[in-house]
């Protein structure tokens, strides 16, 4: 199976899944991580001036932005963030992604209380 946690520095779990540079994707076998490796991930920065352009011609709705920024993890059953917004934990769901909201702090401790049935979800941290 394979997860990701949203991390702004591949150490610590981002509280805010939009703004995020990252994803740690880990891949798990046999309840043991296998392999982590940081991927690169969209965010707001990249769609910044989207609503200026509206006017002058197409441009992403917010489905799409999501779909976007959720594409390098498609493939992953999970995604641990610290934040996000009620659109952002909507699309992963409607793609197959169990979102989970911690309020842990470490990327490893995360994925650590995952592993081993102790991660709690905190969905009153949506936003």
């Amino acid at each position: 199976m394979k997860l990701a946690v949203v991390t702004d520095d591949g150490v610590n779990v981002s509280k805010h899944f939009g703004r995020a540079p990252y994803y740690l994707v880990v891949e798990v076998e046999g309840g043991s991580v296998k392999e982590k490796r940081l991927v690169p991930k969209l965010g707001h920065t990249q769609f910044h001036g989207a609503h200026q352009q509206e006017s002058r011609g197409p441009h992403m709705g917010s489905d799409q932005k999501h779909r976007a920024i959720i594409n390098p993890v498609s493939d992953c059953q999970v995604v641990i963030c610290g934040g996000m917004g009620m659109g952002a934990y909507q699309s992963l769901m409607l793609n197959g992604i169990r979102p989970i909201i911690t309020n842990i702090d470490s990327a490893d401790e995360a994925i650590d209380a995952y592993l081993n049935n102790r991660m709690e979800d905190h969905p009153e941290l949506l936003h």
